[in-house]
């Protein structure tokens, strides 16, 4: 792979920004150098912004190309191609595709069935024979409130390099799903189930959940230590909830739903993990706290993009102009995702680390996407 350098560009470091030029060579970062000039052959950026390439912890976006429409199944391997490319295109250069383990097979219509081993195989099949154009790894997102946990986590070991298992709890009344008038409008609207139906579908999960869930809690924990991965929570609601993650050994929270579980993370040094959608849309979707109202308070750490990978780059952008520093907005979807997952070869412009990088540019109040690289080779 030829040197390239990158030159005349804002470029972002850990904690500034620097006009200057970035030398790239063998897909690592080799050389940073103040000043505009442009030597002979470097990619001129026009003073554009250069800055280290996102990274996605937690994103549905794979299941969107997998079941484009309800009850529509799409052929899996163009489906992970679309995908990439979609991520690609959004500045993304590392995701961990969420896959959910854990399936409730006996319920005619509301059925939830398995996927993840043949669909990480699939990835992983199409990542070694170089057909991606971004770094994947796996986020196992274990359902407690299923009937198959036990038996999907054992399909899974150490070299499949999970990289985040995240403890999920949908159980109708819990977490996510405490007001049961939401649910009631996704699942009666997803599967077309009338009252009654809903009624025994929320009783019949309260049920399994009180048969298997301290069984199933327990096999998380042991399939996670087991793949070496960090472990994640799932909208925790309050300080109780956080307390026994920290005592579980999770590392970081995705989406907590109120300010005191929020806080009690950040008291027990957890950290915060919030949808870019909700700093898009002003609020989350499902009434839960605000991600901006978090971030004024300094109780923000990471964003994902979760269903929008759009929403990555432009919310950090969006978090960066609030705070007054823009070096800190992109932290949230580059150095700091990378640190909690311990992948500490990217998420910053610096010597040494990989070439991931993005070219972003700006006119007036508007950003847009130039071009994307992934270890020193462009992909969009």
């Amino acid at each position: 792979m030829p040197r390239t350098i990158f030159a005349n560009a804002t470029v972002f470091l850990a904690q500034e920004l620097i006009k200057g030029q970035v030398v790239v060579e063998h897909g690592k970062i080799i050389a940073i150098a103040h000043g505009t000039d442009v030597p002979m052959g470097a990619i001129d950026c026009e003073g554009d912004f250069l800055m280290p390439g996102l990274v996605e912890l937690h994103t549905d976006n794979l299941e969107r190309h997998l079941e484009p429409r309800p009850k529509v199944s799409w052929p899996h391997r163009a489906a992970i191609m679309a995908h990439d490319g979609e991520l690609a295109s959004a500045g993304i250069t590392t995701v961990f595709d969420a896959l959910r383990v854990g399936s409730v097979v006996s319920n005619a219509k509301v059925q939830y069935g398995e996927y993840a081993r043949k669909t990480a195989d699939e990835i992983m099949t199409l990542q070694a024979a170089n057909l991606l154009r971004i770094s994947h790894k796996l986020h196992l997102r274990a359902e407690i409130c299923s009937e198959t946990l036990p038996d999907e986590l054992a399909k899974f070991g150490p070299a499949d390099g999970v990289g985040i298992v995240s403890i999920m709890d949908h159980t109708p009344g819990e977490r996510q799903f405490r007001d049961l008038t939401k649910l009631k409008e996704y699942v009666c609207g997803k599967n077309g189930l009338s009252d009654a139906e809903f009624n025994k579908h929320v009783t019949d999960q309260q049920a399994l959940r009180a048969k298997v869930g301290h069984a199933h809690e327990a096999a998380i924990l042991t399939a996670a230590a087991n793949y070496g991965a960090v472990l994640a929570s799932h909208d925790d609601t309050s300080a109780a909830q956080v307390t026994r993650s920290k005592s579980q050994g999770v590392r970081f929270a995705e989406f907590p739903t109120t300010t005191e579980a929020v806080q009690t993370c950040r008291d027990t040094g957890i950290w915060v993990m919030m949808g870019a959608p909700n700093i898009l849309r002003g609020g989350s979707h499902s009434g839960n706290v605000a991600a901006m109202d978090l971030a004024h308070l300094g109780l923000l750490d990471i964003l994902s993009s979760d269903y929008v990978p759009a929403s990555l780059l432009a919310a950090a952008l969006i978090l960066g102009q609030a705070w007054g520093d823009l070096a800190r907005g992109i932290a949230t979807v580059t150095a700091a995702p990378a640190r909690a997952t311990g992948l500490d070869d990217r998420g910053s412009i610096n010597i040494g680390l990989r070439a991931d990088l993005i070219r972003v540019t700006q006119r007036g109040n508007d950003f847009a996407l130039r071009e994307t690289w992934v270890a020193g080779r462009r992909v969009g």
